[in-house]
């Protein structure tokens, strides 16, 4: 396979993606001056994309310095300033997933209905497999009827074994999963949860007693819990942030969608919401297989701007 002609592809896609956010942010580089009008217009392509308002202001200070600290004198370079003000603020968000340091890696996999979650773990699982590391599935979803099968499938197309039962108890099928994955020498374990809203709480209060079992079943368990969030979602996202971690202690992110409907800014919008963002490990700009990619901070920038790679 032709890694540097599969790369451009990736971003070729992942540019396509971002279409909605870029086209509105390039669209004001038109070759004009850099005044105050342009500042301000600027500022609000970037609240527009779900940046958000306090991030927007800060980025825009933060483009203001170095226009002044570098003498920039044309849109150009003001654009290219603009990306590097973007990946500085994302690259605390670049992380490789750590398959490493425990044996089985525990997964725990978490989000809203409709987010992507159970279709990103059939892509994770590809993943992984790539990486030579074999995988166990734990079908915790025992809520919505097709999602066991959904996951089997997924499953099927990967070679990979599904824990799964008829009418189980989904802290009980996680359990039973990781001991499963300790038996074997399993290097991953994923554990599906049911896609529940944050005002669920019932199903939150569940999440938090799924992922204690886990615990019981290896120590120090699960070892990531991540939080799969729709990229169409926008700013209330970060109100899914925050719902999810409170209850599960989140250790990363997935973004997906980001398929040219997405407002791609909402990943600075996160990657502001503490002193200690969390990992964005991954980001889909497709329903194939492979378009779930390690999410990396340049590129994002570039494609955000336009900015050829």
């Amino acid at each position: 396979m032709d890694t540097k002609k599969e790369k451009t592809g990736w971003f070729a896609r992942l540019k396509n993606g971002l279409s909605k956010s870029r086209v509105n942010i390039i669209g004001i580089f038109s070759g004009g001056v850099i005044d105050d009008d342009f500042m301000e217009e600027l500022e609000f392509q970037l609240i527009s994309s779900d940046v958000g308002v306090e991030t927007s202001a800060k980025i825009i200070e933060e483009l203001k310095d170095q226009i002044k600290l570098k003498g920039l004198k044309n849109q150009d370079q003001v654009k290219e300033a603009l990306r590097d003000v973007i990946e500085t603020r994302l690259k605390p968000c670049e992380k490789k997933p750590d398959l490493e340091s425990h044996h089985p890696a525990v997964w725990m996999m978490c989000g809203v209905n409709g987010a992507g979650k159970t279709t990103s773990i059939g892509k994770l699982a590809k993943y992984f497999a790539n990486e030579n590391k074999s995988v166990l599935l734990a079908a915790g979803d025992t809520f919505r009827a097709a999602a066991r099968e959904q996951l089997e499938i997924w499953g099927e197309r990967n070679k990979i074994e599904v824990i799964a039962q008829e009418k189980g108890d989904p802290a009980s099928v996680a359990f039973d999963a990781i001991c499963s994955g300790k038996r074997r020498g399993t290097d991953v374990v994923m554990v599906d949860t049911a896609g529940r809203l944050p005002t669920q709480s019932n199903l939150m209060n569940e999440l938090a007693r799924i992922r204690k079992v886990q615990g019981k079943a290896l120590e120090g368990a699960p070892h990531e819990v991540i939080l799969v969030l729709d990229g169409t979602n926008g700013q209330n996202a970060l109100m899914q942030v925050k719902s999810f971690d409170e209850v599960a202690q989140l250790t990363g992110l997935i973004i997906t969608k980001l398929d040219g409907t997405a407002k791609g800014g909402v990943l600075l919008a996160l990657a502001a919401m503490r002193e200690d963002p969390l990992p964005i490990y991954f980001i889909g700009v497709g329903e194939k297989i492979d378009d779930l990619q390690t999410f990396n901070a340049r590129e994002f920038a570039n494609a955000l701007v336009g900015i050829e790679n």
